[in-house]
């Protein structure tokens, strides 16, 4: 019987090199020269550490991030930026990286796919949702469907079987 599963994985070697492109621009760009702006990726934390002398520096980076992930065709909603904290005379702003679905996603999505009207079996594995069907055109509508809606975490469809 035809099925897929719906995951939401985060390629950390993408966001590595997204990271590393980010530092490089800082020490290129003239209104970072002599500042202290940082970023650093903690990958078994998934959590990216921004740090400026002031917020503004921090957005900035922030902002380069973002168009870096974009630029490395990773999803956006990925990044969940925490608000920024002072300490001492710098600015430090935690980004926590979203990899996987976690319980309350997964309902939401189940949810969805019943919500939707169509006919398919759709369960929750673990942090993926197995959806199984007769048809390969129904399971289609369902990605299709799926796409459309925004769940704050991005989607991937993998392991079509048919």
């Amino acid at each position: 019987m035809p099925s897929f599963d719906v995951v939401s994985e985060l390629e950390l070697f993408e966001m590595n090199h997204a990271v590393q492109n980010t530092q490089k621009e800082i020490q290129t760009r003239f209104d970072f020269r002599g500042q202290q702006v940082s970023i650093e990726l903690n990958e078994k934390a998934k959590e990216i550490k921004i740090t400026g002398e002031n917020e503004l520096q921090v957005e900035n980076v922030y902002a380069m991030l973002e168009n870096h992930c974009h630029k490395r065709k990773i999803d956006i909603q990925s990044l969940d930026a925490q608000k920024p904290t002072a300490s001492g005379k710098l600015i430090h702003q935690q980004v926590k990286l979203k990899d996987g679905l976690d319980g309350d996603t997964a309902k939401k999505i189940s949810k969805a796919i019943k919500d939707s009207g169509i006919k398919v079996q759709a369960s929750i594995q673990g942090d993926k949702i197995r959806v199984t069907d007769k048809k390969r055109d129904t399971l289609q509508q369902v990605m299709a469907h799926l796409k459309e809606l925004q769940f704050g975490v991005p989607l991937q469809f993998n392991n079509f079987k048919d």
